[in-house]
């Protein structure tokens, strides 16, 4: 058996290390002198606590060393456990690397005195589009998987850039919105509706870059159409000229997607509110 100070020595935890992850029921030793409470180690808790000084090396948390100390009995549990820490870690780093570039997306030269992206704004009218459609609730992040079931639905019959047409007047979590696909002639096939977008008039803009900074171009237009008085009528479109692919995603910065509100020559009603 083993005193804590040796088990200190042995393993490089530090007695206060020690007692905190008996307190914890991390490592509890095997043994308590019942005359002077000494903890007594022996050597399957000298393991573990050498699996444990591992861990911490390896930047486990104290809930991970306990979530690992339980399910990893051997040392093929341990890499399972081990391959499972590289998983996290790699998301953890896209994730960070996609922090650092929408903050660097705020320090780009390419804008004016504003601090805004420039955008053109047009007036343009649209003519009806036969299109094959699917209309879902759904979170934003998910359409790809919507656009896929559309695209393998009309196979070789689309004839133009696929848009998203947005029924919500404000920015929800959980979209209403229609996945179309311009098609040549009319597509049969389940949930999909074949349909003619009607014809309409709108102010319109096209945003280059990811679908993250989107949200400039829909200030640039919405600062038109409040100095126009123009009555914004819905749903809104969004036309992907070129975005990411079915397997791949490219390059976000080279997107180009034209984002579409259409109006009427009614004036303005309600209180916008």
């Amino acid at each position: 058996m083993y005193l804590i100070s040796q088990v200190s020595r042995i393993t490089g935890l530090t007695k206060k290390a020690l007692r905190y992850y008996d307190e914890q029921g991390i490592l509890r030793p095997s043994l308590r002198d019942e005359e002077n409470q000494y903890r007594l180690y022996d050597e399957k808790d000298l393991e573990k606590a050498k699996l444990i000084n591992l861990l911490r090396e390896l930047d486990f948390s104290i809930s991970e060393i306990k979530d690992t100390l339980e399910v990893a009995d051997n040392a093929e549990d341990l890499s399972y456990v081990l391959k499972e820490k590289i998983e996290f870690i790699k998301e953890h780093i896209s994730k960070e690397k996609a922090l650092i570039k929408q903050i660097n997306s705020y320090l780009e030269p390419c804008v004016n005195e504003t601090g805004k992206p420039e955008y053109e704004i047009t007036i343009e009218e649209f003519a009806p589009q036969l299109v094959a459609s699917l209309r879902v609730k759904d979170a934003y992040q998910n359409v790809g998987i919507h656009v896929s079931k559309v695209f393998k639905a009309v196979k070789g019959e689309a004839c133009d850039n696929w848009l998203s047409c947005y029924f919500d007047e404000e920015y929800v979590e959980v979209a209403d919105m229609e996945i179309c696909v311009p098609v040549r002639k009319t597509v049969i096939a389940s949930d999909i509706v074949c349909k003619t977008l009607p014809a309409v008039k709108a102010v319109c803009t096209t945003h280059i870059g990811s679908y993250e900074t989107i949200h400039n171009a829909y200030q640039a237009l919405f600062s038109y159409v409040n100095e126009k008085g123009l009555n914004l009528i819905r749903p809104s479109r969004e036309v992907y000229i070129k975005g990411p692919g079915m397997i791949f995603k490219g390059n976000p910065d080279k997107y180009r997607t034209k984002v579409i509100l259409p109006f009427t020559s009614s004036p303005r009603s309600g209180n916008g509110e």
